[in-house]
């Protein structure tokens, strides 16, 4: 299948945009010492290595593109690691030394939005989508600040234009098709997330957003074989606190020993 044709699908519903204004981001207390922190460790990061007897001597320190990329790798980790102040403090020293980058307002949103600062983290976005209206991954992320407000129609319409950008988007579907199926639009998403398995990503996800759709759409044959899948495909543990994949795994046990254990015996 074209990946554009996936985008088609869902252009089904007509609504209008409309956007937020950027709120204005609070930093939270903490932050301050941590940036002190950050900065102390960037300043010894930025000195250069002296000769060493035993070694050539360092030609020349990293380029700043470089200096940029490991920072935001640390950043990411941080944010992985559910240290979010700490990843705030270093998205914030890349948006200073890079005002521009689209892409950083949208990372920093997303760790403001799993601490809890909604407005902090719509702001980001409105920022992301200013600064670059093809970024669909800050799309696919305000998307998620609006489901989690229950705005679904808003969430909906942002999923849209996030496939619309970026037709392969697996997290995009998925997400699209959990607000489907907060809305009891339980065949729009079975939908989404059928097109999302065509794209061999995140199955895993897949098969357990699918075998929940079909557990609350009740047909119970359906929810425990994608359950089943699913479990065969996420891992049981990380090295990363707070691991998406194994929060999900746990919840898809529950749903499985819920459903399992409310269906009546059946002969072979």
């Amino acid at each position: 299948m074209n990946t554009y044709s996936f985008a088609s699908q869902t252009r089904r519903i007509g609504l209008n945009s409309r956007f937020l204004k950027p709120a204005v981001a609070k930093a939270c207390s903490t932050i301050g010492c941590v940036q002190k922190h950050w900065q102390a460790r960037l300043g010894e990061a930025a000195k250069p290595a002296k000769p060493s007897t035993h070694q050539p001597p360092v030609q020349s320190s990293l380029s700043s593109a470089k200096q940029r990329a490991l920072l935001r790798q640390q950043a990411l980790t941080e944010a992985q690691q559910g240290n979010h102040t700490e990843a705030i403090v270093l998205f914030s020293h890349l948006i200073d030394c890079n005002p521009t980058s689209a892409n950083d307002y949208s990372n920093r949103g997303l760790v403001y939005f799993q601490n809890g600062q909604a407005d902090a983290a719509l702001a980001d976005y409105n920022r992301a989508i200013e600064l670059n209206p093809r970024l669909d991954s800050a799309y696919n992320n305000r998307a998620n600040y609006y489901a989690a407000q229950g705005q679904f129609l808003e969430a909906i319409l942002d999923y849209d234009v996030a496939l619309d950008l970026n037709p392969v988007n697996s997290r995009a579907w998925i997400n699209q098709a959990i607000t489907f199926r907060e809305l009891e639009m339980y065949d729009r998403a079975i939908e989404s997330l059928e097109l999302a398995l065509c794209l061999g990503k995140l199955e895993g996800h897949i098969y357990a957003e699918r075998g929940r759709t079909h557990h609350l759409q009740g047909d119970w044959n359906c929810a425990v074989a994608d359950y089943r899948r699913a479990l065969a495909l996420l891992p049981e543990s990380s090295t990363f606190q707070k691991n998406p994949s194994v929060r999900l795994r746990a919840q898809v046990e529950r749903w499985l020993a819920s459903l399992v254990g409310s269906q009546p015996d059946t002969a072979d």
